[in-house]
């Protein structure tokens, strides 16, 4: 894993906009840290839902893509119904495995940054090949 996902919004392709639910919150009324995790996932199938590559149809033809690492830094609070936008890009591509880096800002000021590092594998979960369009966008 790398951890550097770039500070501008503007190196990134795409971005999602969510709003903080009650439920996400901690007793110190700030989003719980485990809550960013959902924050990349649903950004990540928005992504690919962007990219025509919807999550139910590379299933569908045969590929997974499970995250085996994952990493965030938080930088300041996120709050209950604050609206919150989480930038995506695919940041590198190897043989079997590629990362995702993610930007989660909120009026212009960034609140996290984060990494996933997925492996590819086929419906039988064994590591396959990364796919050629994946590789396309890794590779800007």
């Amino acid at each position: 894993m790398r951890f550097d996902p770039p500070g501008d919004p503007g190196a990134y392709p795409f971005t999602h906009r969510l709003r903080v639910r009650f439920c996400e919150t901690d007793a110190m009324g700030v989003v719980h840290h485990a809550s960013y995790l959902a924050y990349l996932e649903e950004s990540r199938v928005e992504y690919l839902r962007a990219l025509g590559r919807p999550y139910d149809r590379l299933r569908a033809d045969g590929v997974e893509f499970p995250v085996v690492e994952a990493a965030l830094q938080y930088r300041r609070p996120l709050r209950f119904d604050d609206v919150v936008d989480v930038s995506v890009l695919i940041g590198s591509a190897g043989g079997a495995t590629f990362q995702m880096d993610y930007l989660v800002g909120c009026d212009g000021e960034t609140k996290a940054t984060g990494v996933t590092v997925h492996g590819v594998v086929d419906g039988q979960g064994r590591p396959t090949r990364v796919p050629g369009w994946l590789r396309e966008l890794a590779a800007g």
